[in-house]
């Protein structure tokens, strides 16, 4: 598996619960841009914020709206093992192509704990599934973590890092080479560092918004134009630069509302000295819109 998969928002309703009809819409927007898949219910999702059925009902509403050629990857992230399985099996009936699997939240785990976690939630599955190395907001994977659990479990074929480390490039890539798997980059900043690695490619919060920018550095990448690459993710970068002053699945959100599909509010109040930095991104991605 490779390409530039786009992590997609969860809207909601002016009550905070999860708004489909509008899925449906933000589905569109990124297949209609030419992204090779989709993730529902990663980090990009908000995913704390909505329980096992609502959850279950996006992934349902996205397959209903996908064509059947196109992957979907289901996360299935919560704060224990007893839903996250749960989620799985929604999951898996739901029509899910693969499973992302990120480790529980709130509470420290040790490495040994994610282990075990993963390998349970594995072997309690058919799917293939995917590691989710999330660490700003779950306890993160080492590289030797990873490289352990995709080397001892079957149905375990690639991962995703979103941890934004440079040093996890090279080991990955080696991970990669040696193995059957697939590995894509979760921080966008190193899009381009990880194609030139050898990774696979990216799924993307960012792309939820901006899947023709995401997909202009990939494209440019795999027809050799190094140059354009490098000039995209130039562009990719002053992106990412006004949307880290706010929360990123603000960003997103923010971003993607800009460009015509309104999802809603937030799911925090916004203090007054952050509507400078919302305004100066709307700017932005109204101007790269038009360009």
């Amino acid at each position: 598996m490779s390409g530039a998969f786009a992590a997609l928002i969860t809207p909601v309703d002016e009550h905070g619960g999860s708004d489909l009809p509008t899925l449906d819409r933000v589905v569109d927007f990124v297949m209609d841009r030419g992204i090779h898949g989709v993730v529902v219910g990663g980090g990009t999702a908000e995913y704390p914020h909505f329980g096992v059925a609502e959850r279950a009902s996006a992934i349902a509403r996205v397959r209903r709206r996908l064509k059947s050629s196109v992957p979907l990857i289901a996360s299935i992230g919560t704060s224990s093992i007893h839903t996250t399985l749960q989620l799985a099996r929604c999951a898996a009936d739901e029509g899910a192509d693969y499973l992302l699997i990120p480790t529980p939240y709130f509470f420290h785990y040790d490495q040994d704990d994610l282990a075990a976690f993963c390998e349970r939630v594995c072997e309690s599955v058919a799917l293939p599934c995917l590691l989710y190395n999330l660490p700003s907001f779950t306890a993160g994977f080492t590289v030797e973590t990873a490289a352990c659990l995709l080397e001892s479990i079957p149905n375990l074929v690639g991962m995703k890092d979103s941890s934004g480390d440079q040093d996890n490039l090279a080991p990955l890539a080696e991970v990669r080479s040696r193995l059957p798997v697939s590995i894509f980059v979760g921080d966008d900043s190193l899009l381009l560092p990880a194609l030139v690695a050898g990774w696979d490619g990216v799924i993307s919060g960012i792309a939820c918004f901006a899947p023709d920018l995401i997909l202009s550095i990939y494209r440019a990448w795999c027809a050799g134009e190094k140059d354009e690459a490098a000039a995209q993710q130039h562009v990719l970068d002053e992106l990412i630069e006004k949307l880290v002053r706010m929360p990123i699945p603000w960003g997103v959100r923010i971003g993607l509302e800009t460009r015509g599909i309104p999802n809603g509010p937030l799911h925090q109040p916004v203090a007054e000295s952050r509507k400078a930095a919302i305004a100066d991104f709307r700017a932005w991605v109204r101007a790269w819109s038009k360009s």
